[in-house]
């Protein structure tokens, strides 16, 4: 039994579901309002049969009590283990004196940054920082409830305030310094990083501090917002201020607002737009991007007005391209729009002054292409040149053509040949063009060799090749080749989802080809496209296990700097180690079922010498089939749900609930038929 497994076993998940949500008897399952969004038709089903959840609301999600509690606390699969595994009295795994020592330091630091905070804010509301609150309240228009929310501080003027107040509690001068909140000068001095500042804490996405934002209030002070330094907790590239506040209104409205500055994201919480979030520095980057992403459809940047805020948006701009371009997966398809604001005012000083107007603009933000062509218009004479028009449709194309949707595509060439008189077939020749140099100009390195598969103490040796014998004729004539027994997991998964994974993890781009499928069935369908046909995801896993690789896998596929299946390896929860190596080292048989057992006699040469070549056939149309099954077995189970939830509705005379139950489940046939359908097409039917 697996660590998973084992916490399940010993958690029901209706009474660890009771403490968030209203659950409601409904014949063999509970009912609720969703605990994840707003809604008046219950639509969150738990089945304590299954010990399985689903919403079939705006989340279309669902999974077990692990993946519950790591939507409902914002936990990754291994802090969700840890934290249920208290819970439970299971242990989760062991550490090596590394890893425990690593985590120590971290609790640490952050034990200290915590201390920090209570120390900065007890200076502002204390006797000393009087003016400084004065300040808040009244210049920067902040309330008490704002300044208590967010435990707004004061650093009081003096070297070593902080530092002394932390070595009373017990805190080295090293551990300050490596928190960032203290420095050490050449002459081996330390002292307090921040002095006379308006202190902001910056939190991660569990609500822990990480670092700091400070403001000057003295007006010789530079610079005047002075950040925490890089630390073992703070990555300013990594950190978005205000998300862990944000991020259930984002989800909630599929809508991620993003700001320039601290003071601009508070004022807008104050004010009630939840959804803000603030940068970290002067552009977004591709992991901000990436955060996003994962609940937001539409990310509307509401930069500064002036000149620094326009470079700002246009670096931000060609970072989405750059992730966006980068996501084979088609997971990253969102709406991005731009706010400019009236005046070249700061989003702080709008929303103090207008509250009302701010919501209409977020409301009303452009679309990217209209923003950058009205930019560039903006800079061109009126009888300007073709070569000055070419030069701006250049500049332009890049971004204006990134999107997978052909008729989106089509439209922002349209908008810019209508705006530049030019040809539009030119334009589409001038953006196939810089494709064909920028792919040019891409550095190809050398394909790296299959990773090995990393083994724990107790587990078997990885497949060997070497063993195999030379194979005896059979009676007509064949060679069969007996293989060893390739080493499998204790944990009896689904044979089809193991084989979805096994391709994914090798062939990372083949869930392109999957979710191209699955859209193109959906036909611009917009509820198949978000319900029953969306993109393959961790709800078309069953076990918890598999569900925790494929995130892993899908985190993977979102970052640039490693490979992917470098990066699984590297970030794969322990537990799971045993189960991504019993997925993995099946290749031999993989290679073997692919040849149909033709070249017997020289499997071993033939894969010891061609081992790369042979795992590098495409597996796409493999996986689209296989996908599609998995899908359709999804959404049986899932239909077999909203049956004994309509026939609750119909009992308690529930009309709204009936009608809704009755279109999901329509919903869901009309997709398991156009599914039905393209299988046969390829070849194979789905039984039920």
């Amino acid at each position: 039994m697996s660590v998973a497994d084992e916490i399940k076993a010993r958690l029901n998940i209706v009474d660890y579901v009771q403490q968030f949500a209203q659950l409601k008897r409904a014949g063999k399952t509970y009912k609720a309002c969703c605990p994840f969004h707003n809604e008046r038709t219950p639509s969150f089903v738990v089945n304590p049969d299954t010990q399985s959840w689903r919403c079939f609301g705006a989340c279309a999600e669902g999974g077990d009590v692990i993946s519950f509690a790591m939507k409902r606390h914002g936990w990754s699969f291994s802090e969700a283990l840890a934290e249920l595994g208290k819970l439970t009295g299971v242990e989760v795994r062991r550490q090596t004196p590394e890893q425990k020592a690593e985590q120590d330091q971290h609790e640490v630091l952050r034990g200290l940054l915590q201390s920090a905070a209570d120390a900065y804010h007890e200076g502002l509301i204390g006797a000393m920082g009087r003016d400084v609150l004065a300040y808040a309240t009244g210049k920067r228009g902040l309330t008490a409830a704002t300044i208590s929310q967010f435990k707004i501080g004061y650093a009081l003027p003096g070297w070593t305030h902080l530092l002394d107040y932390l070595t009373q509690l017990g805190y080295t001068p090293d551990q300050a310094v490596e928190s960032g909140m203290a420095i050490r000068n050449d002459e081996g001095r330390v002292y307090d990083r921040f002095r006379n500042r308006l202190m902001i804490p910056i939190r991660d996405e569990r609500g822990r501090v990480i670092g700091f934002g400070a403001r000057a209030l003295a007006a010789e002070d530079n610079p005047k917002y002075l950040n925490s330094p890089q630390t073992p907790l703070f990555d300013k590239s990594k950190t978005l201020f205000g998300f862990d506040m944000a991020k259930s209104a984002i989800r909630d409205s599929e809508t991620a607002v993003i700001v320039e500055g601290y003071m601009d994201a508070i004022q807008a919480h104050q004010a009630g737009f939840a959804n803000v979030v603030a940068q970290m520095g002067t552009a977004m980057t591709d992991t901000q991007i990436r955060t996003l992403t994962r609940t937001a459809k539409r990310i509307v940047l509401a930069l500064d007005a002036d000149a620094a805020g326009q470079n700002a948006t246009r670096r931000s701009l060609e970072t989405a391209r750059a992730a966006l371009q980068a996501d084979f997966g088609g997971r990253l398809g969102v709406d991005i729009r731009i706010l400019s604001i009236p005046g070249a005012k700061d989003p702080d000083d709008l929303i103090r002054e207008t509250p009302d107007q701010w919501a209409a603009l977020v409301a009303g933000a452009q679309p990217v292409a209209d923003w950058l062509i009205a930019m560039e218009m903006a800079e061109l004479p009126p009888n300007a040149s073709i070569q000055e028009r070419e030069a701006v449709a250049r500049r332009v194309l890049p971004l204006l053509t990134v999107s997978e949707d052909n008729l989106y595509q089509r439209d922002n060439l349209q908008k810019l040949s209508l705006r530049l008189k030019l040809p539009e077939r030119e334009l589409l020749d001038w953006a196939a063009e810089q494709t064909r140099i920028e792919k040019a100009r891409q550095p190809r390195p050398a394909p790296p060799r299959p990773a090995a598969p990393t083994f724990h103490d107790g587990e078997p040796p990885p497949l060997d090749l070497s063993t195999l014998t030379p194979p005896e004729p059979d009676e007509n004539g064949g060679a069969v080749v007996e293989l060893p027994a390739p080493r499998r997991s204790a944990v009896p998964f689904p044979e089809l989802e193991q084989q979805c994974l096994r391709i994914l993890l090798r062939q990372p781009t083949t869930l392109y080809a999957v979710n191209r499928t699955l859209r193109a069935l959906a036909e611009n369908d917009r509820l198949l496209l978000d319900g029953p046909l969306t993109d393959l995801c961790l709800e078309d896993f069953s076990h918890s296990d598999l569900r925790a690789i494929m995130q892993v896998f899908l985190d993977a596929i979102q970052q640039v700097d490693a490979e992917p299946l470098d990066y699984l390896r590297q970030q794969i929860d322990p537990s799971l180690q045993p189960h991504l190596d019993a997925i993995l080292t099946d290749d031999a048989l993989v290679v073997y079922n692919r040849v149909r057992g033709m070249m017997s006699a020289d499997l071993r040469f033939v894969w010891q010498n061609n081992q790369r070549v042979l795992m590098s056939v495409d597996g796409s149309a493999e996986l689209v089939e296989k996908a599609l099954y998995l899908r359709g077995n999804r959404l049986k189970r899932e239909r077999e749900i909203l049956s004994l939830m309509q026939v609750d509705a119909a009992a308690g005379q529930d009309d709204n609930a009936n009608v809704f139950y009755t279109q999901q489940i329509i919903l869901s046939k009309t997709a398991k038929q156009r599914i039905d359908a393209e299988l046969g097409r390829l070849g194979t039917v789905q039984r039920e």
